[in-house]
């Protein structure tokens, strides 16, 4: 069981809704994904299809709690203003998410790494504001220490840059994030958010002991979405055992597995 502020889930994996080919295959990417939180960008909310289609119709909000994001935002400002947009969209809607939002406030469009700054004093006020914040952030633990102490409700390391599908770039600087997060709190939640590509990166991430993964474009951008999502379901669950039941330390030299001299150790 994961809990992040108010909200509690079984699934530690949490899926993105854009880049899909269709609406009708993100749908089925989510159901067998067993994701029970996904993101929807506030910005594309009212977008429609060609048919007069929009996103929400084809989520259903009794099922999944939606986790607004703020992505495409460039400064605290409107990282702030399209957060209080999300949060009226989800109070119209009676959704149970509308007190929270996924906060992504991006330093250029090349590289799509979080500006710490704009990123900080965005978090500060909206959290002032009453919102929980689970902050999109680069792997260093000092920014992530200081996102903490701001009252972020989460922490969002990325694995690599958004959409890269590098995965897990620099596994210390994650491992130090936590050690500098759970330091007093053990249970605080730290979620692994972008670049992973494929199952065993989600599977990396778990195995660092982090509480989550946050992916889109690994699933909505592979050749077949439907099965990649529940590769990363997999993935996810196979990586938190490992990381549970803990992995044998590593060794310059061969130990033998059936000891030599005869006796059961």
């Amino acid at each position: 069981m994961l809990k992040i502020g108010s909200h509690t889930f079984n699934s530690r994996l949490f899926i993105g809704t854009g880049k899909y080919s269709s609406y009708e295959t993100m749908q089925q990417a989510l159901d067998i994904s067993g994701s029970e939180c996904i993101t929807v960008a506030v910005r594309r909310e009212r977008l429609f299809d060609a048919q007069g289609r929009r996103l929400l119709d084809f989520i259903d909000t009794k099922r999944y709690t939606i986790l607004p994001n703020t992505a495409g935002c460039f400064s605290a400002d409107e990282a702030i203003r399209v957060a209080r947009l999300g949060r009226e969209i989800l109070d119209q809607m009676g959704n149970s998410g509308a007190n929270w939002v996924k906060l992504e406030c991006l330093g250029d469009t090349k590289t799509l790494l979080p500006d710490p700054i704009e990123t900080l004093t965005a978090t500060e006020t909206l959290v002032k504001d009453g919102f929980e914040v689970l902050v999109y952030t680069t792997d260093d633990p000092l920014v992530a220490k200081r996102l903490k102490n701001c009252g972020a409700t989460a922490v969002m390391p990325a694995g690599s840059p958004i959409g890269s599908g590098q995965g897990i770039l620099n596994p210390n600087a994650i491992r130090i994030c936590m050690e500098y997060l759970k330091e007093n709190d053990l249970e605080y939640p730290v979620i692994v958010d972008a670049g992973v590509g494929d199952a065993s990166d989600v599977s990396a991430a778990m195995e660092l002991g982090v509480d989550g993964v946050l992916l889109n474009t690994a699933i909505a951008g592979a050749k077949d979405p439907i099965i990649m999502a529940q590769a990363m379901k997999l993935a996810c669950e196979a990586g938190r055992l490992s990381f549970l039941a803990g992995r044998i330390p590593k060794k310059l030299y061969a130990a033998a597995s059936s000891p030599l001299d005869g006796r059961v150790t």
